[in-house]
């Protein structure tokens, strides 16, 4: 028996996928740790709750031991004798670190905070242990955050590095604090490496990422595809449209850019170069589109969990209120894709070439009923947690009841029924297994990315760093709001470079969320959302856009070309939370004429700002109706009901010129509008 791990590597400076394969004995110690990692969450989500360090202490553990097995030193390269030493101490150290603190806890806490020479021991061993799997797992960027945050926290007049303390500003400097202090407020705090942010991952995150694995390997995925292309596959940019609405459903599961454009972007990319999209454009469309799902609800990447956690703000509510911008934005990722299919002349898919929706739906509706149940839920308010174990115990009922009642049919059909139901039933344990193994490892970088993002909270409370960044914004910003949300962009694009999403989110609302609600006065839950959306923009931003790299990778384009062009079909991230900022009615809700107000300049303004970007609506834009399309937008964005409404007239005078030049373009041509052409 032989497998392959698919994982994510850098490769000449981009991320791309790749198969490793080992040896049998370490590829069934892999799946060992990972199905009893995914069997461990299973059971304190939906059996038997865990208190808070025994819960985080073994998750961390098997997550760090499924790294190390996972990962290799160097990355792309079989592993030798050093350097199988070398892991097999890793491994020793992931599993002690972990299990310490749960064997110890008791007594750990009753010496309350005078911790002994093994207990620091053991937190600098997790440390060190921690920034390795963060390397290997997610990326050099994020681990040199980390120690960068230790080393500060080192630095000062009492710290063990107390020369660097020279070096830093005024506004940095603070009194250092000593190895012992930082291995304990790292490994033994509520706001260290077990902090909220691993907590999450542990909880809520891991159990909706296992049910987006059974999903994935029960063919949920292709299910999802085959819709959208149905819906949409006739349609002018049929595969792009297809592509955008095909990671808005998954994403909404799996809450991966990355594993969306791999997904998705396997069968939408080569389609849409085949209608004739420019590979990079091909590539950049697939990589906004997968970057929604990030945004989108239920799962939105961990950041739904998150924001309820640092917000107190119910995680329903903070689903609701989410599903709006979300259809935003991919409303205006389907325009734009529209405007581009309409301006370069191209068709719809043949419908030969096309699944048809009774089939698609014959063959696959039951995986819509996982869903069903799990939103049915949500709003019923049962905890997210044991919703996700609802789910997941859903999804693996419903698929194997159909795979048993396939294998039924045929069976009796062949006069074979007992081969049939026995092979169906094998069949469906080694998916159960799959799936189980696949969520686990899916569930690694984003665990360690948390605990990481824990080393960085820890030395922010330790050193009072969060109320300095603030002071220093607020001096920068001078009281300007627009120039505080800029800078938050600038902050956040620069994160972005090292870390992934949730850890860049979590990161930057500890630094910049006091400022943004105490001083400029942001709702609470709008500068989470806010910081949260702009944490997107290393998906599809120029240089580092990791979801465009992987695009590019499929679409056999440029990288940099690629990521322009999803940066540019994804200007949607940073409107709409400037939106979200300047009228926050459409998030804390309010009079239904205003809000209804609110929601319809928000979907005008979209709709202008990407005629306005292409040039081109119902037919080509003369510069001077582009510029001042461009003008009409943006006072949409001054707080004055007047100027508003100024914005909105002119947005609905300028659209509705462009569409009578059109008409007068057909007119003159003698040839009436066809439905295609309208379409």
């Amino acid at each position: 028996m032989s497998q392959e791990t698919a994982i994510y590597l850098k490769t000449n400076g981009e991320w791309q996928p790749t198969r490793m394969s080992g040896p049998r004995a370490l590829l069934w110690l892999i799946a060992l740790i990972g199905i009893g990692l995914s069997l461990f969450q299973l059971y304190s989500a939906g059996i038997q709750p865990l208190g808070l360090f025994y819960q985080r202490g073994i998750h961390l553990a098997l997550v760090m031991m499924l790294c190390f097995l996972l990962f290799g030193p160097r990355p792309g390269r079989p592993r030798g004798v050093i350097t199988a030493l070398i892991d097999t101490g890793f491994l020793i150290a992931s599993g002690a670190s972990g299990f310490y603190l749960v064997w110890f806890l008791d007594e750990i806490t009753g010496r309350a905070g005078f911790w002994n020479q093994t207990d620091i021991v053991m937190a600098w061993v997790c440390t060190i242990t921690l920034l390795e799997a963060s390397r290997r797992a997610v990326g050099t960027g994020l681990t040199v955050i980390g120690v960068i945050a230790i080393l500060y926290a080192m630095s000062g007049q009492r710290g063990p590095l107390s020369e660097l303390g020279e070096w830093l500003p005024g506004i940095l400097n603070h009194r250092g604090y000593s190895l012992d202090r930082i291995g304990a407020q790292l490994y033994l705090g509520q706001e260290g490496i077990f902090g909220l942010p691993l907590g999450v991952a542990a909880t809520f995150v891991f159990i909706f990422v296992l049910f987006g694995a059974m999903l994935e390997v029960t063919g949920a995925g292709r299910f999802f595809i085959d819709l959208a292309f149905a819906a949409t596959g006739r349609q002018r940019g049929g595969p792009a449209k297809a592509a955008v609405l095909a990671s808005a459903s998954m994403g909404s599961i799996s809450g991966s850019a990355i594993a969306n454009v791999v997904t998705t972007g396997a069968f939408t990319i080569p389609l849409m170069k085949k209608l004739g999209f420019r590979p990079a454009q091909a590539g950049g469309i697939e990589a906004a589109a997968s970057t929604g799902g990030q945004i989108m609800p239920p799962l939105m990447g961990a950041g739904a969990f998150l924001i309820a956690e640092y917000t107190r703000v119910p995680y329903l509510d903070i689903v609701k209120v989410s599903v709006f911008p979300a259809l935003l934005y991919f409303a205006t990722v389907y325009l734009l894709v529209h405007i581009c299919a309409v301006k370069q002349g191209m068709k719809g898919l043949p419908a030969s070439d096309l699944p048809q929706l009774r089939e698609v739906m014959a063959y696959g509706w039951y995986f819509l009923l996982p869903i069903i149940m799990l939103v049915y839920l949500l709003v019923m308010g049962i905890s997210p947690m044991r919703v996700g174990f609802y789910a997941v115990v859903g999804i693996i009922g419903i698929a194997g009841l159909n795979g048993l009642y396939l294998a039924y049919k045929q069976g009796r059909a062949d006069n074979q029924l007992g081969k049939a139901l026995t092979d169906a039933l094998r069949e469906g344990v080694v998916k159960l297994l799959q799936g189980l193994e696949l969520g686990a490892r899916n569930a690694v970088p984003v665990s360690i990315a948390c605990a990481i993002a824990g080393i960085v909270v820890a030395v922010v409370g330790l050193t009072g760093l969060g109320l300095k960044f603030s002071s220093m914004m607020i001096a920068f910003a001078d009281g300007n709001i627009l120039m505080a949300l800029f800078l938050v962009v600038i902050a956040s694009l620069i994160l972005g470079l090292g870390l992934p999403v949730t850890a860049s989110y979590i990161v930057l609302i500890v630094l910049v969320g006091p400022a943004l609600t105490n001083e400029f006065g942001i709702p609470l839950l709008v500068a989470h959302l806010l910081v949260f959306w702009y944490s997107q923009d290393s998906n599809v931003t120029p240089p580092v856009a990791l979801a465009a790299f992987a695009g590019a990778a499929i679409a056999g384009s440029k990288t940099m070309e690629t990521s322009v062009q999803a940066w540019k079909f994804a200007k949607g991230l940073y409107l709409i939370p400037l939106f979200m900022v300047f009228n926050p009615v459409i998030i804390e809700g309010g009079p239904l004429p205003l809000v209804l107000w609110n929601g319809f300049i928000a979907i005008l303004a979209l709709a202008a700002f990407a005629a306005a970007l292409e040039g081109f609506l119902f037919t080509h834009m003369k510069p001077w109706m582009r510029l001042a399309l461009s003008g009409a937008v943006i006072a949409i964005f001054y707080p004055d009901l007047q100027v508003e409404v100024a914005g909105v007239v002119a947005m609905l005078a300028l659209l509705a010129m462009n569409y009578w030049h059109r008409r007068r373009e057909l007119h003159g041509a003698g040839a009436p509008e066809t439905e295609e052409q309208s379409q």
